[in-house]
């Protein structure tokens, strides 16, 4: 099994972000995703500038795929869209099917993102026709709807494309037009002054009796929890998960990554050092304690 860093879903400075990459560079994953998924405001990097951070960590060996926004609002992401899949120098994860449109068009190979909607092996096929590689499940879809897909794409003569789930970090629950850390702060959107550059793991919100429950993160809300698909390692490998992809966080990612290194090469699975997820399970997402 491989493992991928997903791409990075907050908005850290410039340095922070390239220091980051190239010591991810250095760590056993197969896969890094680059790109700004979440807001087209956040300008650290440029589009050139992660292009050029592409090319300097593909000399690793690793892959590495170019990540697009969630959300495409204007003709100046479509633009910076375009500018993504022209490059051709790598694959593209498609979360807005505005993506899948141009990749189909420009014959480009790509990742179905954990936002693009597919809940039947129909759906799917037709993605695969459309030039899809590898489908990344959304957060909540568990492990008996996967395994019903992947039956239905089998049953339909075809080959199941590489599946890549979420293995690690806090899950992106939802994308809104509204900008949701602006609105926490009583701020216009088109005035935020970038602030959530100030959250380098995402704003913190609790319930009315204290108790976390979500983080803001721009445009997207993520659960509080980071869930852990660790212990599960026996059961995604014998689903035929390809990929166990990690999302990065602010502090400790080295340490993250060795453990599942550690523990794709052993036959017994690790304790949970994060949450379980109960998406996987069939269950609700988040337990409730009382």
């Amino acid at each position: 099994m491989k493992l991928s860093l997903g791409p990075l879903q907050y908005f850290w400075p410039r340095e922070t972000t390239l220091a980051f990459y190239r010591q991810a560079a250095q760590w056993p994953v197969d896969i890094i995703y680059l790109g700004e998924t979440v807001c087209s405001k956040r300008r650290e990097l440029r589009t050139v500038e992660w292009l050029a951070l592409a090319e300097e960590l593909a000399a690793s060996g690793k892959q590495i795929v170019l990540s697009t926004l969630a959300l495409i609002e204007a003709e100046a992401e479509l633009s910076v869209l375009d500018r993504q899949i022209a490059h051709g120098g790598f694959w593209i994860e498609a979360n807005d099917l505005s993506a899948v449109q141009l990749c189909k068009e420009k014959g480009r190979a790509f990742v179905a993102g954990p936002s693009l909607n597919v809940y039947n092996h129909r759906t799917l096929a037709m993605l695969m026709d459309d030039g899809l590689r590898r489908w990344v499940p959304g957060v909540e879809q568990g492990r008996n709807l996967i395994g019903e897909l992947k039956d239905g794409v089998l049953g339909d003569g075809r080959t199941m494309p590489e599946l890549e789930v979420i293995g690690w970090g806090r899950l992106p629950l939802s994308y809104s037009a509204r900008c949701f850390t602006a609105r926490a702060l009583d701020v216009p959107k088109d005035q935020c002054g970038f602030r959530c550059i100030d959250y380098p793991d995402g704003m913190p919100l609790a319930t009315r009796e204290g108790r976390p429950f979500l983080r803001i993160n721009g445009i997207s809300v993520q659960g509080e929890e980071i869930t852990d698909l660790g212990p599960e390692l026996p059961e995604l490998r014998s689903l035929g998960v390809d990929i166990l992809r990690l999302y990065p966080q602010a502090e400790g990612m080295e340490t993250i990554v060795q453990h599942f290194d550690a523990a794709r090469h052993s036959d017994t699975p690790p304790p949970h050092i994060g949450e379980r997820n109960g998406y996987w399970h069939g269950e609700a997402g988040m337990r409730m304690t009382t």
